[in-house]
Order: structure tokens, then C-alpha cells, then sequence
């Protein structure tokens, strides 16, 4: 059975898209913070491999459409800019101040613990772009000379704790501005966090969106200058 499995051209892709809707059906049904579909889709899937005792470059070989579709999302993220292109030219002081101050902010606190810690160029460079979609991180990170399985590391962490205790922290600081909930969801917590602010509202889940796409921009530019830093 194994062998079938690993022979298998789209096991990988069938495995993983199962255990997202499964991990998304239970999320709904219990509600737990914790169970963000991501997160436990993630755990699911490297638990199956184990179990199973298929390596990962099997794995990755029998999923790799799922790799190479980010490169058409990374212009699918045009769409939902152009949509709220109107929320865009009538906030757009408010959204430039507040993404170009989230993608600084997120740039300059990575080299300073970069610093503390001497960590190399190559991973310092492999989680710069750790708040932005990672159809544009991964890319980032390989002309920056980075390891792509750090990048998602941090892009993991960065969207998975932000969807978690976002709204909690939104509760203490009583942050209830529908735009700036969804500009501080997309700015730290890429679409995992655009998908949380879907959640919130409509107004919270546009300005999101708007935000990846702004931040990732942004961030094409702000990376390859800081990665001269250090």
C-alpha cells in the first residue's frame, strides 16, 4: 500500500487539500482559536508522512502543483487591489503611512534581533519577508540568497499567531475601526490574517486584502536594502 501511495502522481495534493477542508469542517464545529485550519492541516499532514514512512521529497513530488500555483496567485493578488481600488484612493494616505510603517517596523526589529542573536545573512535574509504572502516571500527570499524552508517557518509563525490573538488584542487596546483592524490583519499576518479579518466584516476583510498586496510591494523593495544591512 505504501508503494501504491508513493507512486501516486497526486497523493501529496489529495492529502493535503483533504486534511485543509477536514481541519477547516472542525473549526466550524468546535470553534476553538486554536484550531486554525493551517495550523492543524500542517500537524495532520506531517503526522500522515510519519505514520505512513513516505519522505518528504516523495511528498513534495506528488504536491507540487500546489508549489508551482503560487507563482499565477502572486498575479491574482491584482484582482482584490483592483476591487478595492476605491477604498485605496480614498484612504490612501492612512494605508501608505500605516503599511510602509508595518513593513518598516517588521524589517527593522528582524535585523536588530538579527544582531542580538548573530544570526547569518542567510537566515537573517530568510525571515525579512516573513509578513508578506508567500507567493512574493518565497520569491523574495531566493534573490536575497535566503533558504526558502526558513521563510516559511516565519510565514507560518507570523500568519498563525496573528490569526489567533488578533482579535484578543484588539479587544484590550479597543481597536474597533473596522480599517485599521483589517490594515493591521493583512500588514502583520499576510492572508492568514486577511482571512481572519473575512471573519470581521467586509470592511475589515477589503482593507486586509488591499494590505497584502500593498505590503508585499513594498516589501519587494524594503528587503533587498535591508539584506545590504547585515
Amino acid at each position: 500500500m505504501k508503494e501504491s501511495l508513493i507512486q501516486s502522481s497526486y497523493f501529496g495534493l489529495v492529502l493535503t487539500i483533504g486534511l485543509y477542508v477536514l481541519a477547516d469542517w472542525l473549526k466550524c464545529k468546535m470553534r476553538w482559536k486554536i484550531l486554525t485550519p493551517f495550523l492543524a492541516a500542517v500537524a495532520a499532514t506531517i503526522a500522515c508522512l510519519v505514520l505512513l514512512g513516505i519522505d518528504y521529497d516523495s511528498y513534495a513530488a506528488s504536491s507540487g502543483v500546489l508549489t508551482y500555483l503560487l507563482t499565477p496567485m502572486t498575479v491574482c493578488l491584482a484582482v482584490p487591489m483592483y476591487k478595492q481600488l476605491h477604498l485605496l484612493k480614498k484612504h490612501m494616505g492612512a494605508v501608505l503611512i500605516a503599511v510602509f510603517s508595518g513593513v518598516m517596523a517588521n524589517a527593522l526589529t528582524i535585523f536588530f534581533l538579527s544582531l542580538l542573536f548573530g544570526l547569518e545573512h542567510k537566515y537573517y535574509v530568510s525571515i525579512l519577508p516573513k509578513s508578506v504572502t508567500s507567493a512574493i516571500a518565497l520569491g523574495v527570499c531566493e534573490e536575497a540568497g535566503g533558504i526558502a524552508s526558513f521563510t516559511v517557518i516565519g510565514l507560518s509563525f507570523a500568519g498563525i499567531l496573528g490569526s489567533i490573538i488578533a482579535v484578543t488584542i484588539f479587544r484590550v487596546l479597543h481597536i474597533e475601526e473596522p480599517i485599521a483592524r483589517g490594515l493591521a490583519l493583512g500588514n502583520a499576518s499576510h492572508m492568514l490574517g486577511a482571512a481572519k479579518a473575512l471573519e470581521l466584516g467586509e470592511t475589515e476583510s477589503a482593507m486586509a486584502s488591499l494590505t497584502v498586496v500593498v505590503a508585499g510591494l513594498m516589501t519587494v523593495f524594503v528587503v533587498p536594502v535591508m539584506a545590504g544591512l547585515l
